[in-house]
């Protein structure tokens, strides 16, 4: 195969899915590491894509126009998802006062919480079950029930956030990008995760790798504002931006 077609067909992949690794190329290809490892470089010296640890990614942020229902989000990622799940339970003690945001990813951590004493709010309907059953305090906010999501959004739910002040959130987000902050598609679910994230003392977004460099419809809060906590960083300029905890194993 010619260098210009593993250039266009390397490319090609990354436009659809914006991060790849060497070996992952190289299967795809149908062609050796060391050359796909050449390749990377050539087309990063020409400014085509940027070369990052074990592989490359897309110069541009891959933008999202469409919106998964949760059930096919809560299927994507399971490892993951509950490695930051679990990390992330622990940072929940009795003395707290708890935001549980709606999402797949935080949904995870309610079956690992084990603080009896703190007391729980969540937007998030499967959310305030699952804390009911373990016998633990939870409130949920008012406001309209968003089908695709389960999540309570609105003017009443915005409302009635305002009344309170959180010492941890623990937030989702669709895109993570150096530029655009956090994303999400829905701008009511959007203006609810601002409010909740600004009543809050300590703000966390849980987030897998697939997320970063990724762009939703509406920003709902700038990279500051929130810890993130993932299970890999592939590009290590986020650092310069925000406070990241990857999660290897626990």
């Amino acid at each position: 195969m010619l260098a210009e077609e593993r250039f266009r067909r390397i490319l090609d992949i990354l436009n659809r899915q914006h991060t790849a690794g060497i070996a992952e190329l190289a299967a795809q290809i149908g062609t050796s590491e060391s050359t796909i490892r050449r390749d990377i470089a050539t087309l990063d010296q020409a400014g085509r894509l940027r070369r990052i640890y074990g592989g490359a990614m897309a110069l541009q942020p891959q933008v999202l126009t469409i919106e998964e229902d949760v059930e096919t989000k809560r299927e994507k990622n399971v490892p993951e998802k509950d490695l930051i799940a679990r990390y992330a339970a622990q940072a929940i003690h009795n003395d707290d006062f708890v935001f549980i945001d709606a999402g797949t990813t935080t949904f995870r951590m309610l079956e690992y919480i084990n603080a009896p004493g703190a007391a729980y709010m969540t937007n998030g309907i499967a959310h305030a079950k699952a804390l009911l059953k373990k016998g633990y305090k939870t409130i949920i906010t008012g406001g309209e029930i968003r089908l695709k999501t389960d999540a309570i959004v609105g003017t009443d739910c915005i409302a009635c956030l305002q009344r309170y002040n959180f010492t941890k959130c623990f937030m989702g987000a669709n895109g993570i990008d150096i530029q655009c902050g956090y994303t999400t598609p829905d701008p009511e679910e959007a203006h609810v995760k601002t409010e909740v994230i600004r009543r809050s003392y300590v703000a966390y977004v849980l987030a897998d790798h697939t997320k970063f460099h990724r762009v939703s419809s509406v920003t709902f809060a700038g990279l500051k504002t929130a810890c993130i906590l993932t299970d890999r960083l592939e590009d290590p300029t986020f650092h310069q931006h925000t406070v990241i905890k990857e999660i290897k194993e626990l």
